[in-house]
This record gives structure tokens, sequence and C-alpha cells, in this order.
């Protein structure tokens, strides 16, 4: 006898009803009984039963395949120029002409065979040679080149060698930014070179931290600070707690305000740094100002130093003077 196929599935599937015995085929065939008032040629619909299940290509793969495919990560494919893709939801086809950064995102350009351009969202959506792929993308030049030969100091990196057990010499700097964006820059030297950064906290402080750390042979202390100018207090209290310890003890300073200001104002997207009248809290009046000029700057001091520190990837990114004193206190600290 011959086997009907499910409903929806099509031709050759591996789904089929059991052959039925003749019996049931010819009652089957044989027409409803017939209810008062009822015609042969008209069957209440009460008494057709429930409808049979449509089933779709996913129903057709046994269960444990259903689960394993709707988890399963869609490979990530680097949308490099030429590649060529099928967009899913308009069916568009064509090479990859560019992948751009824009507020909403990055984007990547696909050209058609008959020179047309669309711009569509990177990430999942896409087919290559028929299969879903997620484009992502393509490394720079820098980030294809691996290992790093330069730290972000600018450095020689020093590959396979774990960090040095701390040295008694220590750096402090004034507060948890400055304490960021050393470690930012300078990280991967200080850990080769066993020296530790801690929080001075303010300039007050470092006369009794220089008493309780008792610098000498072979445990050298060395400060950086904020805005010390000739005749500010920073400069009064860096001379107290050098004299008689110059062997030991180095405190340098920036001219800047603020250790924000030793990142380059370009990296930012600005020509300058803001002036902020003395009367103001220095922070919240630069994070003021900035917004006036671009309405995406955050007014949160917390807010705006994770877009400052998040913009320097090097040395390259902050102002000269700052490197300067922070490559002498390393100097000094490491010294034999």
């Amino acid at each position: 006898m011959e086997v009907s196929p499910v409903y929806g599935a099509g031709p050759g599937s591996v789904f089929s009803r059991r052959p039925r015995s003749p019996s049931a085929v010819h009652e089957a065939a044989a027409p409803a009984a017939a209810k008062p008032g009822a015609t042969l040629d008209r069957v209440d619909p009460r008494d057709r039963g429930p409808r049979p299940k449509q089933y779709g290509p996913d129903d057709l793969l046994p269960r444990s395949a259903q689960f394993s495919r709707a988890n399963r990560p869609l490979p990530e494919v680097e949308a490099v120029a030429d590649l060529v893709v099928e967009e899913v939801t308009t069916g568009f086809c064509g090479a990859v002409v560019r992948v751009e950064k824009t507020p909403g995102g990055f984007t990547v350009t696909l050209e058609d065979r008959f020179r047309k351009h669309r711009v569509f969202p990177l990430g999942p959506g896409f087919l290559l040679e028929g299969k879903p792929i997620s484009l992502v993308r393509p490394k720079s030049k820098s980030e294809q080149t691996s290992p790093a030969t330069r730290t972000a100091s600018g450095s020689r990196a020093v590959h396979g060698l774990r960090a040095r057990v701390a040295r008694e010499g220590r750096i402090y700097v004034e507060g948890k930014h400055d304490a960021e964006l050393v470690e930012r820059v300078w990280g991967d030297d200080l850990r080769i070179e066993g020296v530790v950064v801690e929080l001075l906290d303010g300039i007050d402080y470092l006369p009794g931290i220089v008493d309780e750390f008792q610098p000498g042979e072979g445990r050298r202390l060395g400060v950086l600070v904020d805005h010390m100018v000739a005749g500010s207090k920073e400069t009064r209290i860096a001379s107290q707690v050098q004299e008689g310890r110059e062997d030991s003890v180095l405190v340098l300073g920036h001219p800047y305000v603020d250790i924000w200001q030793a990142v380059k104002p370009q990296v930012l997207g600005f020509e300058a740094w803001p002036r902020v009248p003395r009367s103001e809290e220095w922070k919240e009046g630069v994070c003021e100002r900035l917004r006036r000029k671009d309405p995406s700057w955050p007014l949160d001091p917390r807010q705006a130093w994770s877009r400052i520190l998040g913009a320097v990837t090097s040395y390259k990114d902050l102002e000269p003077t700052l490197l300067g004193r922070v490559e002498a206190l390393i100097d000094f600290v490491t010294a034999p």
C-alpha cells in the first residue's frame, strides 16, 4: 500500500503515517454517521477531529539538534574588503567596500554586481556561502602584529617574564586618577621592575608618609605631585621632605591643575582644556564647559574620567611634561 506523507513534509520525508489495515481504510472511506437534519455531503466540522500539526524545517531535525543549533554561537568573520556576503533580511548580496564607525555603532557597506551600495549594521544577520555568520570589524595592522614589540610607554616589550617581586622602593601619586593613568601607560614597565604605585591622597599627608616609610639605602621614595609651581604649597612641602634625604627621596611635579590636563586635548576631540576660574571646582567646571560644545560630554566627573582614560592608548597621548616626570621617578626608584 502507498504510504501517505505527513502534512507539511515533502516527498521523501522521514516522517510518514503507518499503513492501515484494509478495514480501517474502509471505515475511513465511509461517510460519517448522519445526524438528524444532516446530509451526507455536509459533515459537521466538529466531527472532523483535531487538525494535523504543520511541520517546519526545524521540526524535521532531532530534538537534540534543534537545541544545539539554537544555542550555537555564530562564527565571526572579519569584514575585509571584497568579502562577498548576503544580508538575510533584504537578500542583498555584495562585496564589502568599507567598514565605518558611526554614532550608532559600526556599519558595513556592500556593493552588488550592479555597483549599487547598501549600508548595514555590523554584526549578525549575514550569510557567507549560504551559512549564517556575524561580521566583525577587521583588525588594524597594529592589532595583527603579535606579540607587541613595544609597551604603551614606548619601552621594548619583554615577553614570557613574570612580574618581579616588589621592591622596597615606592612611587606615590596624589590620587586615584593619577594612579590609573600611570598604570595605563607604564603598567608593564612597573611590573617588570617590581615597582608598586600607591596613593598619596593629598600633598598634606606627604611628610607623615615619608617619616613612616623611613627612606634610605635600598628604600627609595618617588612622589608625583599635581600643580607644582613656584611659590606654591606643593613646592614648600616638597622641599621640606627632601631636605637631607636627596639620595632617597625625589619629589617631582607637573604644572597641570589636575592630571586630566596631562592628556592631550586633541585625543579627546577638542583643541584646548577649558579655563576654569579658581572660584569653581575645576573638574565640574571643565565638564560643564565641554558639555556646552559637545552635548555628549558627561557632566559627572567620574563618567568624564572614564571617557578620558579610555582615549589613552600610549605615551603619545600624553603631554611630554608628564612623560619626563614619570620616567625620572621610575629611574630614581630602580637605580642600583
